[in-house]
Formats: structure tokens, sequence, C-alpha cells
């Protein structure tokens, strides 16, 4: 073979590679941008995969940026508000996608920065590549004096852990379990030892949730303890976020579900894998709620309860901007 037909079948073969080889999109805005390709830039992760707060690069790479308007076409604007506030354009990037079940179902992971946060979030996708829901797993502020650190094991449980060095030297940690729901469509909190995330106050994470049924509304007898409950996805169900304090801290956790209603008054939450069965009685003007099963565990030890009354919170006036 002549010298010169050779070179020439090389560059054929390199062209032919290089056509074949589809280019990846940017995210940074100004091209059309369909789903797979939105997809097509987040890599696949192996499992267990963790995360942690030392993970969020000191520069962010603006190649790999993904726009808000271009991330809000397929993750509702509505999830990452409640994170950075209304109004705030935070910089997105990928940091990878699990598969999440043997229907094509996936999480993506997408690592979301502002001026004041640093977020992680998880969201769910159905095989249709649909979001189904939303979970900011970390979050820092310049606030926040904890280290935490997120981990995906192979059975697709999210466990956060939380460790925070007191003045005394004495460490303190928390260990947060969730998973998610297929039934409630959300991210369901199974496991609490909290030890929130590094912020000062008590954040209701439902709390922009409908309240138009009956018995929806936050329950509380002290600052640090909230029962809210708000409005469910079908007749008879309803969301509740329960955060407690008792017996000087040495009783604190969260739980965060869906309960059921077994007459007009009563309802209960039972959760398939979770051994914390929960009743709650209703009256017009406060909650009881008692274990049915042991629940202790949540609270930090097995002696502490979810066992109390929580009379009603008046309904905050929601007040409008006068226009000048």
């Amino acid at each position: 073979m002549c010298k010169s037909c050779y070179w020439l079948l090389l560059l054929a073969a390199v062209v032919l590679v290089a056509c074949g080889q589809k280019k990846k999109k940017k995210m940074t805005g100004g091209d059309a941008v369909n789903v797979e390709e939105f997809i097509e830039v987040y890599p696949a992760l192996q499992l267990p995969f963790t995360y942690a707060d030392t993970s969020f690069p000191a520069t962010e790479n603006d190649s790999a940026r993904i726009a808000p308007e271009i991330l809000h076409q397929f993750i509702p604007d509505s999830v990452t508000q409640k994170v950075f506030g209304p109004g705030v354009q935070p910089g997105y990037y990928p940091v990878g996608a699990v598969q999440a079940g043997k229907g094509g179902e996936f999480y993506l992971l997408t690592r979301g920065v502002s001026k004041e946060r640093k977020v992680l979030l998880i969201t769910a996708h159905d095989k249709q590549k649909q979001f189904i829901a939303g979970l900011p797993v970390i979050k820092l502020t310049r606030n926040t004096d904890v280290s935490i650190s997120m981990t995906i094991d192979q059975r697709l449980n999210i466990s956060k852990d939380l460790t925070q060095r007191l003045p005394n030297g004495i460490e303190i940690s928390g260990h947060d379990v969730f998973v998610f729901n297929q039934a409630a469509k959300n991210f369901s909190l199974i496991m609490t030892d909290s030890l929130g995330d590094g912020f000062t106050e008590l954040i209701n994470p439902i709390d922009t949730l409908p309240r138009k049924q009956k018995y929806a509304a936050d329950y509380s007898d002290r600052k640090m303890n909230l029962i809210s409950i708000r409005d469910g996805q079908r007749e008879g169900r309803f969301r509740f976020f329960i955060h407690l304090e008792k017996n000087n801290k040495e009783c604190v956790g969260e739980l965060k579900g869906d309960g059921v209603f077994v007459s007009p008054t009563v309802a209960e939450y039972r959760q398939g894998g979770d051994p914390c069965v929960i009743k709650f009685t209703f009256s017009n003007n406060g909650v009881a709620l008692e274990e049915v099963e042991g629940c202790g565990s949540r609270l930090g030890a097995l002696q502490c309860s979810f066992n109390g009354e929580y009379p009603k919170k008046k309904e905050k006036k929601k007040t409008t901007a006068r226009q000048e």
C-alpha cells in the first residue's frame, strides 16, 4: 500500500470516529436542550456513593454550570426556592446519576451554590424521565458549624451524618436516614437522631404545603416542639412533620411522613419497614400523640417518647405588600 493511501485511510477512520461521537451540549444557556441532553451531563455513579461538605469545590468550573432556566425545565423551581429563597439565582452543577429501580427510575444529584448557601439536591425521576420529588440532603451556610456527609447505599437508603464540636471539646453527632416513598411520591425520613443542619432556627420543611383539610394546622406546646399537619395527596390522608425537644434536650428528634385516618378524628402513621407506629387523636383545639409501637430511638433514647398533647396554634395572617 502506498504511503499516501495509508494516511488517507487513517484520516478517514479518525473522521468516522469523530462523527460517531455525539458532543454533549453545554447547559450554560442560549441553546435549546431536551431532557435526554440534560440527563446526559450527569455521570453515572457507583454505589455506595458518599458526598460531604468537604466535597464542595473551592472554585466551580463554569463550563459545567447548568443555568437556572435550563435546570428548571426539568426540576421545578419550587424545589430550589424552598432552600435558596425566591429571587435567588444559584449556579447549578451536575454531580451524578444513580439508577434507582429496575423499571428505569433514577436519581440525579445536583450541587447548588449561591453567595450564602451551598446545597446538595437529590431528585427522583420516573422511567419517562419526569420529575417526582426532591430532597436537599446537604445544606450549608456561612453559619453552619457542623460537618455533614451523605451516603447512598446499595439499597438506596440515603444516610446523613452530622458532627459538631462544642466549645468544651465534646463532640456530638446526628444521623438521619431517608428513603424514596413510591406511594407518597416523596423522600421520607424513616430514622433520625437529629442534630439539625447547623441552623439555629426550627425549619418546617412542609410549611408551604396546602392546609385546607379540617385538621391541617400547626400544633405546639413550646417553641422547639412542633407537630405540623398539611393536606394529603388523597382523601383520608395527610402529611406531617414532627420536631420535639424534651427533657432538657436529652430527647431530640424529628419524624416526617404520611398519616392515614382510621376514624373521623383518629389517624395513624405506619410505614413499611419502620417499627415506629404513632396514633394521632385530633380535636378542634389540639392533637394528642400516642406511640402504638416504640419510636423512642427516633428521639435519641429508648426512654424518650412522642406521647403528649399539643394545642393548636393560631395561623398567622398573610399580609400583602402595600402598593405605593
